[in-house]
């Protein structure tokens, strides 16, 4: 067994530290192992509006997939980053694991595709990364990968800490809205909360297949989350509304740490800034009431939708 360092994991109640230059190699790997992962899940599991489906949750030690169901039988598949491995397990007892190391992504790849074979679980995903511009197969990518222990470990925290806020923000809305998961595609979690009323036809992002575009945002919307920041250069919370409302971006919003990137045209709230307030939960959820209270009075959405719990 994999002896783990306490002194090395970060403690349940603190916001650690996520600087993306110190850790982006390791960023990269987890990354590309959870959409190998995430697309092994959407091999088996049906279709579920949105694609919920295809989404990870939390777990006592890392993400986790949840039951997918294979024939007659099932099986998880567990990211555990205390002990740092990945943990497969089938519903008959058996489990086996691949440790988290320095390596490529190709040998991820094929150790896993045994792992599942030896366990009588036959897939045959499509190798090629979405929702990133790098889109080199996982079974062609031998690049070297470095795998940071305590870097693994804080984003996890840090994925607890904004769970448990997401959380206590779902609670209060009434209408239709998703669970606080996972999403690999971005490597971001979020919630989402719908008007009731129908949107315009999606028309597509680059990297990602229309269909799914299509399917996630067929109905108005307004979307919270928290991603490690790849592409903005810093970890980051984020809220944005589709179809946007007319001065939107114009919103007030809080905290004033918060402000609208008009590439990615949405709300950021720095997760540094976060960090450094006395109450991290206050300035969260602040930000998720102040631009949901935009995307509802600006979309003239059902104001009785939510109650702030």
């Amino acid at each position: 067994m994999k002896e783990v360092i306490i002194s090395e994991v970060a403690t349940v109640n603190e916001w650690p530290e996520l600087n993306l230059k110190e850790w982006e190699s390791t960023y990269d790997a987890i990354h590309l192992w959870m959409q190998i992962v995430g697309k092994i899940k959407l091999e088996f599991t049906p279709y579920i509006n949105h694609w919920w489906n295809v989404t990870f949750l939390l777990s006592a030690t890392g993400l986790t997939t949840g039951i997918i169901p294979a024939k007659y039988n099932c099986f998880e598949i567990e990211f555990d980053f205390v002990s740092h491995w990945l943990a497969v397990r089938r519903d008959d007892g058996r489990s086996r694991f691949i440790e988290f190391q320095n390596g490529n992504v190709a040998d991820f790849y094929f150790e896993l595709k045994d792992i599942l074979t030896s366990l009588g679980i036959d897939t045959h995903i499509w190798t090629v990364p979405v929702e990133i511009e790098d889109r080199l197969p996982f079974d062609k990518d031998y690049r070297f990968r470095k795998y940071d222990t305590i870097y693994a470990n804080k984003f996890w925290k840090a994925l607890v800490q904004v769970g448990t806020i997401m959380n206590i923000f779902r609670s209060g809305f009434t209408g239709k809205c998703s669970p606080v998961h996972f999403f690999w595609g971005v490597m971001d979690m979020a919630v989402t909360f719908f008007s009731g009323k129908p949107a315009p036809e999606h028309l597509g992002v680059p990297n990602v297949g229309r269909e799914v575009m299509v399917k996630s945002y067929n109905s108005e919307l307004a979307s919270f989350g928290f991603w490690g920041g790849k592409g903005l250069g810093e970890a980051a919370f984020y809220a944005y509304a589709y179809p946007e409302p007319v001065n939107y971006s114009k919103a007030i919003i809080k905290p004033g740490e918060a402000y609208y990137n008009s590439n990615f045209r949405e709300f950021i709230l720095p997760y540094s800034d976060v960090r450094k307030t006395s109450s991290p939960e206050k300035a969260v959820l602040e930000f998720f009431h102040s631009t949901y209270k935009a995307a509802k009075e600006l979309g003239n959405w059902n104001e009785y939708l939510y109650k702030e719990p």
